[in-house]
C-alpha cells in the first residue's frame, strides 16, 4: 500500500484546522491504496520519510520564516533523505531522478512570502517534486480555506495512490 506523509506543525486553532481538512482529504473514502500517516515536526524521522510515497508539508508563518519545528525536520532529516548541498553549504539542487511528490500549505496572520520561500528552498535540494501548488492562507480560515486544505490532502493522497 502506498504511504502519504503529513509532517505539520499545528500550535494555533487556524493550523490546527487546516491540518485537520488536510487529513480530512487526504483519508477521503473514494481515495483506496493510501496510508495516511500523520506526524508532527518535531517526532518526524528520516525513516518516516523514506518510507513515504508522498509527503505534505504543514507550517505557521512565523517572522518571515516557517516554523522552528519544521525546520527542525528539516535540520535533523536533510542529508539522510537526500538533501544536496552547495559549495558554500548551502541547499543545492537534488540530482535529476525519481522525485517524490510533495505538497505545502501555510498559514500566516499578515504574510506567507518568507515561510513558503523558505520552505520551497529545502525541497529543491530534496529528490522532491511539488506535486500541487503551495496552499498559502492568511488571517482566519473561513470556508474556502478549509475547503481548498481539503482539495491538498485529496489531490496529494490520489497522486500517491496512482504511483506518480
Amino acid at each position: 500500500m502506498a504511504r502519504l506523509l503529513v509532517v505539520h506543525h499545528s500550535p494555533s486553532a487556524s493550523t490546527a484546522t487546516l491540518t485537520a481538512r488536510v487529513l480530512a482529504g487526504a483519508r477521503d473514502d473514494a481515495i483506496e491504496g493510501v496510508e495516511v500517516v500523520a506526524v508532527p515536526a518535531l517526532e518526524a524521522t528520516a525513516e518516516d520519510v523514506l518510507a513515504a510515497d508522498g509527503v505534505l508539508l504543514g507550517t505557521s508563518a512565523n517572522f518571515g520564516y516557517m516554523s522552528g519545528a519544521l525546520k527542525h525536520f528539516f535540520d535533523t532529516t536533510f542529508l539522510e533523505i537526500g538533501g544536496a548541498l552547495d559549495a558554500g553549504g548551502g541547499a543545492g539542487t537534488a540530482p535529476a531522478g525519481t522525485r517524490l511528490p510533495y505538497g505545502l500549505w501555510v498559514h500566516g496572520r499578515y504574510d506567507t512570502t518568507g515561510a513558503v520561500r523558505s520552505v520551497q528552498a529545502l525541497a529543491q535540494a530534496l529528490p522532491w517534486r511539488q506535486a500541487a501548488p503551495v496552499l498559502e492562507v492568511l488571517g482566519d480560515v473561513d470556508d474556502d480555506a478549509r475547503a481548498a486544505a481539503y482539495e491538498l490532502g485529496a489531490t496529494l493522497a490520489a497522486l500517491v495512490a496512482q504511483g506518480t
